[in-house]
């Protein structure tokens, strides 16, 4: 047993590094690596260390914290921009999830309010480690990835008033009036919601304009407002979490939200760290033993109901089975907001050591298996496409009313909407092409639409994409996506459907442009090459016959 403190955080934070690299080789998330290095450093594995308040408190911070960056990100947008399917997918999901988990659980042998808590716990999915997995796919904007974001936001604010209603539950006691305990919460949150928008609309907009002169003060300023805020909710007789999410969301409408949350996560996941140290150290290995069966049951009804779930509901809202199932795997996994309530239970006294336990078991299985699921989530899909027609309508009308329009003659059939793409597109029409454009960002097939443009929502990597589309009548098909295995993707549908015209590809190398040459393909293209060979060219003409030009005559 390490004594000294100062020694004993800095073999933590050692170990959590060789954990973490570990992690990462394994493509993992970081927050497996930590709760496993907190069991071994835990009186179970080594017993390097002991409980300390020390390390309670930086816990208590990074929780804090980390609640106070949800409130700060909170962007009901996201949610309007996907329209009813993420309100739906996020209440249908929780519904039903705590449902079947709560009757799980009493099948299981567990108390009620023990499978409350499961149940309850099962429910959410961490915000942080799909966004993390969305963005490094570049899958945020796809329409899977933002109803998925939209739904996760929907389950961030479901988990917020979980935490109040049983942080109330659990400070009345056994003769005190229920009905005047709801009351005398709706009334303190109602205060505390009260002061928020004032302070919102009179105080912290020209506080933090004034503040943000000096960044170091700005960021000193968050940090003490996301713990004030933490004690103002516990002082209320709400918990710390609460608190500290009502702060963020105090300033979550200043424009200076962003350089707030980015420059605090690090810091957040420095602070976190030392929560999941914490719960790995307190577990007790002994009791794990005989929860692996009961944890393999719940786990396998996370990995699989979870995403099943989603799958009916957005297939019964008339998305295909494709959207569904992708959206649907973001669900596969307990969040660290699952870790967060398991221990505020046993804070409570609502539950036993095993049951967090169990719920800790559940989390690392869940996020290992899911991170996978994820990372290779269009090849599962390939192979198990054949068995989830059941969750598409024989008409999934929201994706394919803009695919079943008027199928004329086209020049050019443009997949990519980014700068180059729309360039090319803007450029293409000018000379009188007709070309129809597809994207998978439906806010830029929005945008697009409304200029005129003629746009399909898609993904190039979607192998039933290309069948819905008119190749019998186009000319071209251009790719300016330069992610090479979809463009290898797009090309395997197109030849799958026996598409006849010219294709061309846009490259990011000369490798692989040499490649898609030696396949057969009738253009490569290469943007930043391209561009600047043509400006090198405009450059030397200008040269050549000495004509100085004119400022921005080359822009």
């Amino acid at each position: 047993m390490i004594e000294n403190i100062f020694i004993q955080i800095g073999a933590i934070l050692g170990l959590a590094v060789v954990g973490g690299a570990l992690a990462q080789l394994l493509r993992q998330p970081l927050i497996v690596a930590f709760i496993a290095v907190g069991i071994l450093v835990g009186p179970s594995a080594l017993g390097l260390v002991a409980y300390s308040s020390e390390i309670e408190l930086f816990a208590r911070l990074g929780i804090a914290l980390l609640l106070f960056v949800v409130g700060l990100k909170l962007d009901l947008h996201i949610i309007r921009t996907v329209g009813p399917v993420a309100l739906a997918c996020g209440l249908g999901q929780v519904f039903f999830t705590s449902m079947i988990g709560y009757l799980l659980a009493l099948l299981l042998g567990m108390s009620h309010v023990a499978a409350i808590y499961v149940a309850v716990a099962l429910t959410f999915s961490s915000t942080i480690i799909i966004v993390k997995l969305l963005s490094d796919k570049r899958e945020v904007d796809a329409l899977h990835g933002r109803i998925a974001v939209g739904f996760l936001i929907v389950q961030d604010i479901v988990v917020v008033l979980v935490m109040i209603g049983l942080t109330a539950f659990g400070q009345a006691g056994g003769e005190v009036n229920m009905g005047w305990e709801a009351m005398q919460v709706v009334l303190k949150g109602t205060a505390m919601l009260l002061v928020v928008a004032l302070l919102m609309r009179y105080v912290l907009p020209g506080l933090l304009h004034r503040l943000a002169h000096s960044s170091e003060l700005l960021m000193l300023f968050a940090i003490a407002w996301a713990v004030l805020g933490a004690v103002a909710g516990d002082a209320l007789g709400f918990s710390k979490e609460v608190g500290a999410f009502l702060a963020g969301v105090s300033i979550a409408s200043t424009p200076f939200r962003e350089q707030v949350a980015a420059r605090l996560v690090s810091l957040r996941d420095f602070l976190l760290l030392f929560f999941f140290i914490e719960l790995g150290a307190i577990l007790d290995l002994s009791t794990l033993d005989a929860q692996i069966s009961t944890s393999i049951v719940f786990s396998l009804f996370v990995l699989i109901g979870n995403p099943i779930i989603v799958m009916i509901i957005m297939g019964y809202m008339g998305y295909r089975k494709r959207t569904g199932f992708l959206a649907g795997l973001t669900v596969a996994q307990i969040s660290e907001f699952s870790l967060v309530l398991a221990a505020l239970g046993l804070s409570l006294g609502h539950l036993q050591q095993e049951t967090v336990g169990l719920i800790t078991l559940v989390g690392l299985i869940t996020i290992s298996a899911s991170t996978y699921m994820i990372l290779y989530s269009h090849a599962i899909y390939e192979r198990l496409a054949p068995w989830l027609s059941l969750f598409e309508r024989k008409v999934p009308h929201r994706e394919l009313d803009s695919l079943l329009g008027e199928k004329g003659e086209v020049d050019v059939l443009l997949f990519g909407l980014g700068r180059y793409g729309a360039s090319l597109a803007e450029n293409l029409r000018g000379q009188g092409c007709r070309v129809l454009a597809v994207d998978f960002d439906p806010t830029t097939v929005q945008q697009h639409i409304r200029d005129g443009y003629q746009v399909h929502y898609g993904d190039a990597e979607d192998p039933e994409l290309v069948a819905t589309l008119p190749l019998a009548h186009t000319r071209w098909v251009v790719s300016t996506v330069r992610d090479q295995t979809i463009n290898r993707t797009l090309l395997h549908g197109l030849r799958q459907n026996k598409y006849l015209g010219k294709v061309a590809i846009a490259s990011a190398s000369h490798r692989d442009a040499r490649q898609f040459e030696r396949d057969g393909i009738d253009m490569v293209l290469m943007p930043y090459a391209d561009a600047a060979k043509e400006a090198a060219e405009r450059l030397l003409t200008d040269v050549r016959d000495g004509n100085p030009g004119k400022v921005g005559e080359m822009g």
